[in-house]
């Protein structure tokens, strides 16, 4: 329980101190046997040590630093920039702290791109547009007003700037979702005077996109469901005009966070096993399961470690930024040195733990598209589920949180998850419970994302998980493929190459970037 007489004021770097309620030393603690040596590492013995009461209570103390953010967003929110996220890297970083000597640990600030999206609105002819989404990082409309034209269809998808007619300036871009980057569609479109774009779907699904990185070119823009769009197009074509008003507020801004990186002081220093999960929410809401839940099991299995001794080193993340683009871990890796990315061994993921309607899912990671070891970690998450008896479901290795940066530096990677807003089949609601046409987290990216969103079982399950992969190459990486000489050209030991990888890829986070 949160011991509401021990409260800690926490200064990170780059952030003002705060005050966070915390958990007592006597929870946090480990526990050790006199003075006893501490046992090599050992899969059955941390696992355990996992609890669903610990868990819990550090999700409950989580959720009450998310209510930090709610004089400035009305609501529990952990978003980079707010002091809920100022309160969850404070609160990381002294559970770590009280751990004594057994971890080195850092604070890694960097600057981080913040987008906030207050409202919207898209009228096609007289209808107010039901699918309409506007992209992540968008800027506002001119004067944060609407703004109104003619949609102008343009040709091909947009990737070049002579696919834009002149008739775009003044009005609407319309253009087609593929092949490049969202941001390079809307730059373009600024770029020939269009004062908003809409990017449209080539099925009949929405977009959810982000247009990454800000330009001075880019311009208000939406994602739109290709069932919408097909029968704009079709006018369109006949040669029928269709006006529109698109209306969006919105601020783009850039500001200092931290990643937070806690490293064994034992265990071999050239042979790392990395693992990660993000420290930060959407602004919408608590972030409880996504991804508080992978952060409080790492903090558990950081904790429980602590009795034991290692043979390699173990490194554990907080990533911050995951959810405005996979910002934080992408900073980390860009900026090892090619001997610094040698000693990682291999980097585990681990977002969204504890979905209420979860399914086991395993990154679906292979030797063929991915860096050497990709599979071996994939497989040893397949074998932990069936020496349980568990059924478990493979997604794909598509870009959608923090591995991404690794593979793409030639380090091996996986993880697993429990399913966010994607529907839950007939299949697996007889393998897993829960209810098939459902999302497997019904809460997801909302304000209802908070302790009761949880699944303890799924979460119990996923942290011993957690801690199997932990134990088994921190004891030994026999076996397991070496790194090769040239991290970013891929391993020599495997077929990766970063084409294969990317064209797997449509995600940079959360959100679809092409």
């Amino acid at each position: 329980m949160v011991n509401s007489a021990f409260v800690l004021g926490v200064t990170i770097a780059g952030a003002s101190a705060l005050q966070i309620p915390f958990l007592s030393t006597s929870d946090q603690a480990p526990v050790r046997a006199g003075d006893d040596p501490k046992p090599l590492v050992n899969s059955s013995a941390l696992q355990d040590l996992i609890s669903g009461d610990r868990l819990m209570i550090k999700a409950k103390t989580l959720y009450e630093i998310a209510k930090l953010g709610e004089h400035e967003y009305n609501h529990p929110t952990r978003v980079i920039g707010s002091e809920g996220h100022v309160g969850t890297l404070g609160y990381i970083y002294e559970t770590i702290l009280q751990l004594g000597g057994y971890y080195h640990i850092s604070n890694q600030s960097f600057p981080a791109v913040a987008g906030q999206v207050f409202e919207s609105r898209l009228v096609l002819g007289d209808a107010v547009s039901k699918s309409a989404a506007p992209m992540g990082l968008t800027p506002p409309t001119n004067n944060k007003q609407p703004v109104h034209g003619d949609l102008v269809l343009v040709d091909n998808e947009g990737c070049q700037s002579t696919d834009f007619p002149d008739a775009v300036a003044g009005n609407i871009a319309l253009i087609k979702r593929g092949t490049c980057p969202f941001g390079t569609k809307s730059e373009n479109a600024g770029t020939k005077g269009a004062v908003a774009a809409v990017v449209y779907n080539y099925e009949k699904d929405g977009v959810q996109g982000t247009l990454g990185q800000p330009s001075k070119s880019h311009v208000a823009t939406f994602g739109l469901s290709g069932e919408e769009a097909e029968p704009v197009i079709k006018k369109l074509g006949k040669g029928e005009k269709v006006d529109a008003i698109a209306y969006i507020d919105s601020s783009v801004d850039t500001i200092h966070t931290n990643n937070i990186i806690a490293q064994t002081t034992e265990g071999d220093p050239e042979n790392c096993v990395m693992l990660g999960a993000h420290s930060d929410s959407v602004a919408e809401g608590p972030g409880i399961n996504d991804d508080g839940s992978g952060s409080i099991s790492l903090l558990e299995v950081a904790t429980q470690l602590t009795k034991f001794n290692v043979s390699n080193c173990v490194r554990f993340a907080w990533w911050a930024g995951e959810e405005e683009g996979l910002l934080g871990s992408d900073y980390y890796v860009y900026s090892l040195s090619k001997e610094e990315n040698q000693k990682i061994r291999l980097f585990m993921d681990y977002d969204m733990m504890a979905s209420p309607n979860f399914a086991y899912q395993i990154y679906n990671a292979t030797n063929a598209a991915n860096p050497a070891g990709s599979e071996e970690l994939r497989d040893l998450y397949i074998n932990w589920y069936k020496d349980q008896g568990l059924n478990y479901s493979f997604i794909p290795f598509d870009g959608r949180s923090d591995y991404d940066g690794f593979i793409r530096n030639g380090i091996p990677g996986g993880g697993i998850a429990t399913g966010a807003e994607g529907i839950k089949t007939d299949q697996e609601e007889k393998e897993f419970g829960g209810r098939a046409g459902d999302w497997y987290d019904p809460c997801y990216h909302q304000l209802c994302d908070d302790v009761g969103n949880v699944n303890v079982t799924a979460w119990v399950v996923n942290t011993k998980l957690i801690a199997h992969s932990v134990a088994t190459y921190a004891r030994s990486l026999e076996g397991f493929p070496k790194r090769s000489l040239n991290a970013h050209s891929g391993p020599e030991t495997s077929s990766f190459q970063l084409n294969d990888y990317d064209s797997q890829v449509r995600y940079h986070g959360s959100k679809m970037f092409i």
